[in-house]
């Protein structure tokens, strides 16, 4: 299955309708730890079905290469584009993002491509703005089969690092590094910041 077909939409929306899940509120502790980023006014690139806009209370833009998906997040009533249709919107204007938040998104292509992804986005986001990349850890990762490339913390960095994005931190959640052999939702996270070589 390709992160483009309707099916894994579907699926998106199976895991996180899962009763257990909503009677637990597992997304507390996702929700809580993006909006304590403060990121502001977000470019969501990959935003799926829109959970991650849906934690900033829908203060921002999503883009995602499955149409499927889109139609979901616009029928929650969030703001979401394909990315041909976000090149020809209204919202994308230079400089005018706060925050590029990329979540579960570069280990499902090769780094060259996680690479050029940011930077074809990298222009919306203003300077002295973040770059926010999460990426699951080893049991996260083995989860699905459309992960192609395993990142930890250093990958990312090095991601960043080529396209002059200064790496502000770095953090293992909701539990620390070690964890995530075997806990499937834990993340890694990694910030940057947005100068003016990094413009391009």
């Amino acid at each position: 299955m390709s992160v483009n077909d309707p099916g894994y939409t579907e699926r998106l929306r199976r895991r996180s309708d899962v009763w257990w899940k909503r009677l637990l509120h597992t997304q507390a502790p996702y929700r809580w730890n993006l909006r304590r980023l403060e990121p502001g006014y977000v470019l969501d690139v990959g935003c799926g079905v829109g959970r991650n806009l849906e934690h900033v209370d829908g203060h921002g833009v999503g883009v995602d290469t499955n149409p499927t998906s889109v139609a979901r997040a616009r029928a929650a009533g969030l703001t979401a584009y394909t990315p041909d249709e976000f090149g020809a919107s209204p919202h994308a204007l230079p400089r005018s993002f706060d925050t590029m938040l990329l979540a579960h998104v570069l280990e499902h292509m090769h780094r060259r491509e996680a690479v050029e992804l940011i930077a074809a986005y990298l222009p919306f986001v203003q300077i002295g703005g973040r770059v926010l990349v999460i990426v699951p850890q080893e049991a996260g990762f083995a989860s699905d089969a459309t992960h192609v490339e395993f990142l930890d913390a250093d990958d990312v960095a090095g991601i960043l690092s080529d396209l002059d994005i200064t790496v502000t931190g770095s953090s293992s959640f909701p539990f620390p590094r070690q964890v995530g052999r075997w806990f499937r939702y834990n993340e890694t996270v990694v910030v940057g910041a947005v100068g003016p070589s990094g413009s391009r």
